[in-house]
Formats: structure tokens, sequence, C-alpha cells
């Protein structure tokens, strides 16, 4: 089995991963049948909602959604190009940013004008603070049936999801960027100069048997991956051994 290992260059890449990482888990959790797994999806789509409500986040995946589409029309009639999936592409991203271009207001901002919503919010951020005690209503809301659960909380999430196909767009655009490198970390480490490169994520593969874990830091100029390995205490320490991986730079 090998491990996939992911390293934003920039702020806005970071958050794409961490908006991705979050869609994830509320889908999973949302998905499972008990109150307990559905109130992790609900708090889990609280933090959802403050990453969407980032100013710039709907803006920024707009704009380069539309870049995307533009560079993508000037390859229409490319004898060397799929047109039927290049066209399926254009009709997803175009979709996609009409759905973005029909949201209105902070995102997320329905969650807290809803006023039970945002009682349960703000006692989940008191350790234990959702207890039947607290939020008798709530505790009779996870009693109900799973059907009902599962819809309210699929609603509350639908002003939510024009964000998360766009944020798959983008980061499907940048992963698919690049072809994937073999490399050799000597004595666990490993450098690159970049020559003036851009590159938004740096990911790394490495085999799950090695038991080792990467460390990576770049800047314009040149990147580093540093493997360590957790000994008893789970403290991580430096791998001495030469250690094989997959390297790859990714950009939009």
């Amino acid at each position: 089995m090998t491990l996939l290992y992911e390293y934003p260059f920039n702020e806005r890449i970071r958050t794409l991963l961490r908006f991705e990482d979050l869609f994830n888990r509320f889908t999973f959790f949302l998905s499972r049948e008990n109150a307990e797994e559905h109130h992790v999806a609900l708090m889990t789509l609280f933090e959802i909602a403050d990453v969407a409500g980032r100013a710039d986040l709907k803006s920024d995946l707009s704009k380069e959604l539309e870049r995307q589409r533009q560079t993508l029309i000037s390859y229409r009639d490319n004898p060397g190009i799929d047109q039927t999936m290049l066209e399926s592409i254009l009709v997803e991203i175009t979709q996609t940013l009409t759905h973005l271009n029909q949201m209105h207001g902070k995102a997320g901002q329905h969650l807290a004008d809803n006023e039970w919503l945002s009682s349960i919010r703000s006692r989940s951020a008191i350790p234990g603070g959702t207890c039947r005690f607290d939020l008798p209503s709530y505790y009779a809301w996870q009693q109900g049936s799973l059907e009902q659960r599962r819809h309210d909380i699929a609603q509350w999430a639908i002003p939510l999801l024009p964000l998360r196909d766009a944020m798959a767009i983008v980061l499907k655009f940048a992963r698919e960027s690049s072809q994937i490198t073999k490399v050799i970390a000597i004595q666990g480490r490993y450098q690159q100069m970049l020559s003036g490169r851009t590159c938004q994520l740096m990911q790394i593969r490495v085999p799950a048997e090695l038991n080792v874990i990467p460390e990576a830091s770049a800047n314009k100029y040149m990147l580093w991956v540093r493997f360590t390995t957790q000994d008893g205490d789970m403290r991580p320490r430096p791998v001495d051994a030469d250690i094989p991986f997959q390297l790859t730079l990714c950009n939009l």
C-alpha cells in the first residue's frame, strides 16, 4: 500500500484542502445511521461554515474556474483533444459557476440565522456542552428517525454545495497537472531546485511498509523533504536510510 501526503504551497490551496477534508468527513458521518455519528456530521458542518465564511473564498473559486474555462475553450476543434470529454468538462464548470454566482451573502450565514442551530453551535464550544440536560430539544431531535435526521442535515448543507463542487474541480485540475517522478531521499533527505517554477501543491507517495513520515517545506527557489519515523512514545526521529518515494509538483 502507498500512502499519499499532500503539502500546499500557499494559503489558497491550504484552505481548499481543509475544505475538502471537512466535506469528506461530513459525507462519511452523514451516511452512517446512529445519532452520535450524525452529531459528528453536524459539528463538521459548523466547521465547514467557518471555512466557507472567508470573504475571498467564493471569488477566488469563481476566478479560477473562469480562467480554466477560458483555457479549455481554446482547445475546441483541436484534433488532439477528445471533444466529447472537453465539452463535458466545460458544461460541469459552467454549471458550477452558475451555482456559485447564485450564492448571496456570507456563505454559511443560514446556519447562524437559525436560532436553534446557533444554540447548538455555541454550546458545542464547551466540552460536553451538548448533553441532553443542556439541550433537551437537540436530544429530542437526535432520538427521531434516521431519515428525518439525515434529511435535516442534508438540507442545512445544500447552500454550501456550490463551494464544495467548485473546490473539487479546482483541486482536480491541480492534481492532474503534472506527472509523478520517482526519486530517492538520500539518508532520509531530499531537495530540489525549483528554478522559478510556480507550484501550488506537492504530493509525496511513499510505501506504507517503510513506516516513515515526510516533512516538507518549500519557497520559490527550492523544496525540501525530510523523512522521520516515530518511536515508542510517538516522538518523531530522523531517518538515516535512503527512502524511495514518488514526487509530484502540481500547478494550476
